[in-house]
């Protein structure tokens, strides 16, 4: 967030400069040896989706330990941790505790050595490849500071960690199960996740889109085979899905507004089994990205339409036309509540340092925490943000032509997570406070 974009914002929304601010950046500080131990055991004992029930356990005895009624298994391993602390506003606080299969490799001596099986039936190495243990050590810390200050707030704190957020079922998982029926229904939801590309302890956010829509999309190409001799007598499904992959490429270049960003991405094409045969059929899976409804759907109409025009234009018959099937569910984009966005992040720089909170664009990432706004539009507010993981010098050390910094799911991803830790809690506790006052 730019200087003059700050002091619009506080001039717009008259936002009172939080007393206590300095105390709860000390009060975070104080506790950060006890929170490492808890990061480091998280850390070394990750569990893939719908599987984090040690993970759950850990959060679960914090947040009795500070005093909140938690109830266990919402939406299969998730947690809830209630405080009602008098009249006020509801607010929901969010962390995802699942990790990914993948096999650590950052040399750490708490590095995980774990292993799993995940929904592809493949047993494989686990990891906390996108920083989840920071997420939940970071919800540990604000449970306990929201817990020591309930002299100075006055409302209804939900503190909740959900499950497979990797799979993009587990917020959907815990509105099954009853979520905002069995417990107090948030008018606000806040939540945070790390990233390697802000400078440590920094945070960022984007008003509007987020995060973007993801969907996985199977195209599975029919043709005749036979010997690659004599390809007049077959129909060639490689030349055919070939067509299609270039053709797809004109959905984001002439199709749509080059203000509204997407991506069609052709990950995997496979076909065929030997030099000098044709095969009869070609498999094509796609990630397609968006952020509005709108668009998602002119994405996918177009990716059936090119497919079955192809395919006529190849002189398939009807009963030969591509296959094209979207998984669901889809991991619906993340919206900020803009004007909510807006007072937040000044609130946030005020308290924090100008230096510390900046705007930055959506992603093309996906993140299932925009389910519980869309759960109900119209009364729900909601607000997630970035937290920087990388040292500063070594983002500029990558800038100028150093080693490239790994990204979230690389097995070398090592935030700093006592920044990231220390930053995520003093922000969601420094919102929470200002949104129930006492």
């Amino acid at each position: 967030m730019k200087p003059h974009d700050i002091a619009a914002a506080l001039a717009a929304f008259s936002l009172p400069l939080t007393a206590n601010a300095e105390t709860v950046a000390e009060a975070i500080r104080d506790d950060m040896p006890g929170l490492m131990e808890i990061y480091r055991d998280l850390h070394a004992n990750p569990e893939l989706s719908f599987q984090e029930e040690r993970s759950a356990g850990v959060m679960a005895r914090a947040a009795r330990d500070a005093g909140f009624e938690v109830t266990e298994g919402v939406g299969r391993t998730g947690i809830v941790a209630l405080m009602r602390n008098g009249p006020g506003p509801t607010v929901l606080i969010r962390a995802d505790m699942d990790g990914l299969p993948v096999t650590e490799q950052t040399g750490l001596p708490y590095a995980s050595t774990r292993t799993g099986v995940p929904e592809s039936g493949v047993e494989s190495g686990i990891m906390h490849a996108c920083g989840h243990d920071t997420h939940m050590t970071g919800w540990i810390a604000t449970a306990r500071q929201m817990a020591e200050r309930r002299g100075e707030w006055s409302g209804t704190l939900v503190m909740i960690g959900q499950p497979a957020e990797e799979l993009g079922l587990g917020a959907r998982e815990m509105l099954a199960d009853g979520l905002y029926e069995r417990f107090p229904k948030p008018d606000y939801t806040l939540a945070f996740h790390d990233t390697p590309q802000l400078p440590a302890g920094t945070i960022g956010a984007a008003p509007g889109w987020m995060l973007a829509n993801v969907d996985s999309v199977d195209v599975t190409v029919k043709g005749v085979g036979g010997h690659g001799a004599y390809p007049q007598t077959t129909r060639d499904p490689i030349v055919l899905a070939s067509a299609i992959v270039m053709k797809l490429q004109t959905l984001a270049s002439r199709e749509i507004d080059p203000s509204d960003p997407v991506v069609v991405t052709v990950g995997s094409f496979h076909a065929g089994t030997k030099h000098n045969i044709i095969s009869d059929e070609a498999r094509l899976q796609l990630t397609v990205r968006s952020y509005s409804d709108a668009t998602r759907r002119k994405l996918l109409d177009g990716i059936r339409r090119i497919a079955r025009g192809e395919a006529m234009a190849a002189g398939m018959p009807d009963d030969l036309m591509p296959e094209v099937s979207v998984k669901e569910p889809y991991t619906r984009a993340t919206w900020n509540s803009p004007v909510f966005t807006e007072q937040t992040m000044a609130h946030l720089s005020q308290n924090m340092g100008e230096d510390r909170v900046r705007t930055v664009p959506p992603v093309m990432g996906g993140e299932d925490f925009g389910e519980f706004r869309r759960a109900d539009e119209d009364s729900i507010e909601s607000f997630i943000f970035w937290v920087g993981g990388t040292p500063a010098e070594r983002l500029s050390e990558a800038a100028n032509g150093g080693d490239p910094i790994p990204s979230l799911h690389s097995p070398f991803w090592a935030p700093d997570a006592e920044a990231v830790i220390g930053a995520g809690a003093e922000a969601l506790t420094l919102t929470a406070l200002r949104l129930m006052p006492k």
